[in-house]
């Protein structure tokens, strides 16, 4: 393990790093351009020039690998001067575009040039080189050759990542820019990556594009619900108000991308079709109702029917969409209750898949689900068997419509047969017409909880915005409604709920909420 010095301090590091992975390391910065650690190594930034004592030359810290007893110096009068130098090479042709470009307050152009130069322009505006502006090249990006710094980034990506080499570099000299290749559209599965790789304002987000100020959004760490990988993202939000998603770091799941379906997931979180309120069946339509109402109609309901009838004559669906602790609680209601589990998780036939980070399972909780001894399809048929042939008295549905993944008229038919049915869930969609009770539910985006991925590992996602109006946490409203039936105390927090379930179930047993980490922790035998 080679021991060196960055400005004055020791560090020991493993061997084979760079200087630049070293300074890192022990909390120094040397400034980048081209270098990311997913990528290959470019080199033709020179922004991370650094002074190397016994090298008469500065050194690109990117590309140099550390050696024992080898002496850095990242803020000497050299390294400051070709800082300087360097940056003020990047803005010769730079355009003066800061006040209306939407990578205002994350540009590394900006931020450096305020840390490492803050010299005036030595060219006269009318000698820069002028590029074209705006240029949609997909879908979701935008492209401004003006402000490109030709780090390299977005076609190393699309080369070595995707391998789909939709962008490439032309032309020479100063009139170098990025273009796409002739009849190519940046419209590939990944795309979005591009622009979050971007240190400029070259390639912007069309989704995202003049939103908001980024200085305005706060973040919050969470985990994709688009399919069963759980992508490591930020939630970036004001106000209550989802932006944007973008990736984050975890080398386990989705090292540092995402994919562009999941990217643009954040829609589906806060749509029209929204339940605010919890509502129940009156004599012609459905009435408002307050949370004790009507969860104290649903569990009189349940417990009433589930006393008079037959053991197993209250059903209860669960589906994959659901976190760990909503399975664990909703267990236990079923077992207050005497009634029969099912579990659910289904996704669109012939959905988009690929051998990187997409699954076709479009559920975040399969394996989760699966830990708890649910899952099987067949389970849920025989509920709707049930259902149709009057033998079920009570029906629970927790975030599934099985109108859409079962035959409807069929599911139809049964359901108009059950004497209650209770929905909780987060959108109005058709099976509500059916139930007697409707309890409205928050999002993973604004709730804490746990999904298990499809390898297995346990992640926490964190609140990022309020639900809306009256809708709640589902550990909230399922602890309450267990507690209502003599199925005990409920939980005072999603950790409570997660701790309880660790202490049951023998497949989360060696975990807890808290030391789940920012990367999640894999079940036993993951």
């Amino acid at each position: 393990m080679p021991t060196l010095e960055i400005d004055g301090g020791k560090v020991d590091v493993a061997d084979g790093l760079t200087v630049l992975q070293a300074a890192e390391r022990a909390g120094i910065e040397i400034p980048h351009y081209c270098w990311h650690p997913g990528l290959t190594i470019a080199g033709n930034c020179r922004m991370c020039l650094v002074e190397i004592e016994k090298i008469p030359k500065l050194q690109i810290a990117c590309n140099t690998r550390v050696a024992d007893g080898m002496v850095v110096h990242t803020t000497s009068e050299k390294t400051k001067a070709a800082q300087r130098a360097v940056l003020e090479f990047l803005l010769i042709n730079h355009p003066i575009d800061c006040p209306v470009c939407d990578q205002a307050g994350e540009c590394k152009l900006q931020e450096y040039y305020m840390d490492y130069d803050r010299q005036r322009s030595r060219v006269p505006l009318p000698a820069k080189v002028r590029k074209k502006k705006a240029i949609p090249i997909g879908p979701l990006v935008m492209l401004d050759q003006e402000r490109c710094i030709l780090c390299a980034r977005c076609t190393r990506f699309l080369d070595e990542v995707t391998h789909t080499s939709e962008l490439a570099i032309y032309e020479r000299g100063d009139h170098c820019e990025i273009e796409l290749a002739p009849g190519r559209v940046l419209d590939n599965p990944y795309s979005g990556n591009v622009v979050d790789i971007c240190p400029v304002g070259a390639l912007t987000s069309r989704d995202f594009r003049f939103r908001a100020r980024v200085w305005y959004l706060e973040r919050a760490e969470s985990v994709c619900g688009a399919c069963a990988n759980g992508c490591n993202i930020e939630i970036y939000h004001r106000e209550d108000r989802i932006f944007r998603f973008q990736p984050r770091q975890n080398l386990a799941v989705n090292q540092y991308w995402m994919c562009d379906n999941g990217r643009l997931s954040y829609r589906d979180l806060q749509g029209e079709g929204r339940l605010m309120q919890p509502v129940v069946r009156g004599e012609d339509e459905f009435v408002g109702s307050t949370w004790a109402s009507a969860i104290g109609q649903a569990a009189g309901r349940l417990a009433d029917l589930a006393r008079d009838g037959d053991p197993g004559a209250v059903g209860i669906v669960v589906s994959a969409q659901a976190p760990n602790e909503e399975v664990f609680l909703l267990r236990r209601l079923g077992a207050a209750l005497g009634a029969r589990m099912a579990g659910i998780s289904w996704s669109p036939p012939g959905a988009f898949h690929d051998d990187f980070l997409v699954k076709a399972d479009k559920n975040p909780n399969t394996s989760g689900l699966r830990l708890q001894g649910l899952g099987d399809a067949g389970a849920v048929d025989d509920l709707i068997r049930a259902a149709a042939a009057g033998e079920l008295r009570a029906l629970v549905l927790h975030r599934t419509d099985l109108t859409a993944w079962r035959d409807a008229a069929a599911v139809q038919a049964a359901l108009e047969r059950v004497p209650c049915l209770v929905v909780i869930d987060t959108d109005r969609r058709e099976v509500a017409a059916y139930a007697d009770v409707v309890l409205p539910l928050a999002t993973y985006a604004e709730c804490d909880g746990t999904f298990t991925n499809h390898a297995g590992r346990v992640q926490r996602f964190h609140t990022a915005v309020a639900p809306p109006a009256e809708a709640r946490p589902g550990w909230a409203v399922l602890g309450e409604l267990v507690a209502r039936l003599g199925g005990g105390e409920p939980p005072a927090s999603a950790a409570a709920a997660f701790d309880a379930l660790a202490a049951e179930c023998e497949a989360f047993r060696d975990l807890r909420y808290d030391a789940l980490g920012a990367e999640g922790q894999p079940v036993a035998g993951a």
